[in-house]
Parts: C-alpha cells; structure tokens; sequence
C-alpha cells in the first residue's frame, strides 16, 4: 500500500526534538507530518526519562530534607512510604504533560501517525502500524528526531524483575534493602538517589576512578560529601550476575584483579545510552554516521542528503533534551527558508539533578586541559554565602573558567542546592560573550545564593566581598 500524497515535512520521533520541530514548523507556516510509536507526542524524556524521574527525585529530596532539619531543631516522624501513591502521581503528571502536547498538535494542525517507520530510499519511507499493515509515504523534508536507547552491558541480561534497565527503575518495582547501580553517570547518580533516599541501602559500580568521569571532580566532591549511597565501589568491573530465587549474586572485579562477589535483593544497570538509530535502516537513504554510531550533519543540522536533518541525541554532543529542542528550532526555520539559521552554540548546560545537583556549561577544566586552553579558574565556596548557610547548603560551590587576559567567561560550574536554577545565568554570559566585569558589575540580590556567581567574578577584579583576596 502507499500513500501517494507528498508530505512536505515529516517528523520521525515525538520527543523533545521532534515535537518542539514541528510546533515551529507548524507556526512558520510548513504541513507537518508527526510519527512515533507512542499514541501521543513526549518521546522517552516524557515517558520514561527525564520527566518521570524529576518527578521521584523531587519526592526522595523532600524525603531527605525532612530528615536534615532534625539538626535545626524540626523533627518529623518516619514517613510512610506507598508506592502505589508514588506511582500514581508519577503517571498523573506524565498524562497530564502529553495531554497537552497532543492537544497542541491538535491545534497546530499536525498529522500525528502513531507508527514506526523506517527509510525504503532517499524520498520514501516505510510506516509500520500497530496493528501491522504498512504502507510507503513520499516526503519533501524529513526531520529524524529519534533520541537515544540504553546501552547494555555483554553478558548481562534483565530480567526486568531482579536485573532492571532505568526505565524499568522509574517503575518503583519494590524498595530494596540492597540495591546495585551499575554505572556512575547521571543516570546511575540520579536513580541511585531515588531508591536510597527511600530506604535501600545502594551500592555504586564504577570502572572509572571518578563519579561521573567526565565531570570536573571538585563539582562532584560536594555530591560526594553529602551523598546517600552506603557505598561507592570505584574502578570495579562486573564480572557476572546471577539470579536465583529473585536474589542477585554480582562478581565483582578491582584495579588489582581482585575478584569478590556481593548479593543484591535489585540491580540496576545504567552504564549510559547509545544513538537511536538501528530501526532506521539509514543506508536505504545512504545517510551518513560517523565512527561512534552518530548522524553527519552541518551547522543547517542537514545530513549529506540535503532534505534529511537530524537532531538530538542521534547527533554528536551531549545527549540532552534541551540541546535536541533547540536544534529542532533551528531545522525547522531552515526548512521554512529562514536564511540566518544555524546551530552554533557556546554553551549547552548539563545538569545532574542528585541533592545536592550538580551543573556545568561551556568548557570544563578538563577540556581545557585536554586543548591546553590558557584558562584561569574563579571558585566561591558557598561557606561564605549567608544564604547558603541559611538553607543548610554550605557545602556548594560556584567555579568560573575565564580568559586570563580579556577576563572573558569560557565555563562554570555550580555544585550545591538549585544549582540547575544558576546555572543559566552562567551559560548566558558565555553566549553573549560576557567577561568577569560584567557579572561582577551587575547587582544580584541579597541574600540569594546567585549572589555566588558574583563573587566569583568578584574575584577576577581584586578580592570578593566575603572571602579574603586570594
């Protein structure tokens, strides 16, 4: 069967990337064509990513708050912990997110096929329905906006029961009393916190030597100052896992080759995620992908054919959604012939939404020293916040990375409480081109903990107000 009807841009993928692509597509005045295999637009971000898992973050925060301020003098009792209720918001919160979504698409008038699809050449892709008949659909443009999937480690296989994945984690199967997260990263990070913070006593698996190995480590000291885990397993290898009466045995493998095994009541395997492209079949369309599995495209977000973009997580850098809607912005306007678009960015922030959180943008010191980039780094402790000290978050810290002559901002980092909330003033800086000056000029108000990032410049012009000249 096919559909004869020429669509003049179709979307494969509903998810951060590719809903954002179309409603702008769809106001600049293009016929969009939607398709996901989800009966409503959100993509794995909505459904089973960064939505759902904010969502218990937010409750295990409360959680663990409530036990900090026992020290000020404010006790509460054990909470009691259902998790058919923890379920039951998760998901209200997911319907209520993709309800409007689909009511949008609705609005703007986008055809929204419920399908997978994959290429059949350079101008005709294949739609798979649910209930399995297919037909050929011809397009003028075509936006690929398929995220990303887990990766799996060899020889491990989940049982989605004992050996979960991270979408099986949002889930709340059961609270553990002992729990392994395999993997150090954010999703390890953000998931572990969750299940500890509701009273499993976790485990972390790392074969690096650092948490979240590719973060600058003194962002990750403050984490680790404060973290729930009972332990935190660095440069280990797993070895193997076996189930056997809904328990799993872990063979665990150090930096010296010595072999243990521990028992687990869950596993968590979260050792990161891979492009989404598999089901494509992009040689049909004889797309082109780079060594690592990523999408070619140029600064239009155009692959090597022309009328074919990609965006998010299926092209190099960092796989966030943030990232992905902001390039679906920008292939849409160039679709729609708006001739000053491009993707060129100084700054895309990253955040790890642990308690306390960490974030970044623009360049880290470790890529600095990776280009020998001539930096200098600025670093407020939050030990001399009046607000930070208020709010029990003294620990945090706030970093600037500048040009050491034109004081220009390059990178930062925030650890500590909000640190996602500071962390687009940062990003905005090195976007607009702004130099230590001008965030140590500008009036932030007191007491807040933006006032960090103040200091920190403060500190390129002499001597911040609150801590000696260094």
């Amino acid at each position: 069967m096919s559909d004869t009807k020429k669509r003049e841009l179709v979307i494969i993928g509903a998810g951060p990337g590719g809903y954002a692509a179309a409603f702008r597509a769809a106001d600049l005045g293009l016929k969009v064509t939607l398709i996901d295999s989800e009966p409503k637009p959100g993509g794995v971000c909505l459904y089973r990513g960064c939505i759902p898992s904010k969502a218990l973050l937010h409750v295990a925060k409360i959680k663990q708050e409530a036990e900090e301020v026992k020290n000020w003098g404010l006790a509460f009792d054990n909470p009691k912990i259902d998790l058919e209720k923890l379920r039951t918001f998760k998901d209200k919160t997911i319907k209520t997110l993709t309800d409007g979504l689909a009511q949008l698409s609705k609005n703007k008038d986008i055809e929204y096929i419920q399908a997978k699809a994959e290429f059949a050449s350079e101008e005709k892709i294949v739609i798979h329905l649910e209930d399995g008949d297919k037909y050929t659909l011809q397009y003028e443009n075509l936006i690929l906006a398929t995220g990303s999937t887990n990766i799996d480690l060899p020889d491990i296989e989940l049982d989605h029961k004992t050996v979960i994945g991270s979408t099986d984690a949002l889930e709340l199967p059961k609270i553990p009393e002992k729990m392994l997260v395999i993997g150090g990263g954010y999703i390890g990070m953000e998931m572990g916190s969750v299940y500890a913070n509701l009273g499993a006593k976790i485990s972390v698996a790392e074969m690096t030597e650092n948490l979240l190995p590719n973060t600058d480590q003194d962002l990750v000291k403050v984490f680790e100052k404060e973290h729930a885990f009972a332990e935190v397993l660095l440069e280990h290898k797993i070895e193997k896992v076996s189930v056997e009466n809904e328990k799993a045995k872990v063979l665990l493998k150090n930096k010296d080759d010595e072999e243990k095994e521990k028992e687990f009541d869950l596993v968590l395997v979260a050792i990161g995620r891979k492009p989404n492209t598999s089901s494509l079949k992009l040689e049909k369309a004889n797309i082109a992908i780079d060594e690592d599995g990523f999408i070619k495209v140029n600064k239009k977000l155009q692959t090597n054919q022309k009328h074919i973009y990609a965006i998010g997580d299926i092209t190099p850098g960092p796989m966030l959604a943030h990232k992905a809607s902001h390039q679906a912005r920008i292939a849409a306007e160039v679709i729609a012939d708006k001739q000053s678009a491009a993707y060129d960015v100084r700054s895309i922030p990253a955040i790890v939404f642990t308690n306390p959180e960490i974030a970044w943008c623009g360049l880290t010191e470790i890529e600095a020293k990776e280009k020998n980039t001539n930096y200098k780094v600025l670093k407020f402790p939050w030990s001399a916040s009046g607000r930070a000290r208020a709010i029990g978050t003294a620990n945090g810290l706030t970093k600037l990375l500048i040009e050491p002559d034109s004081g220009r901002i390059l990178g930062g980092g925030v650890a500590g409480k909000n640190a996602g909330s500071l962390i687009p003033e940062i990003s905005l800086a090195i976007e607009m081109g702004a130099t230590a000056e001008d965030l140590a000029l500008s009036i932030h108000p007191h007491p807040t903990l933006s006032e960090t990032i103040m200091e920190a410049a403060e500190i390129y012009m002499g001597g911040a107000t609150h801590i000696g000249k260094k």
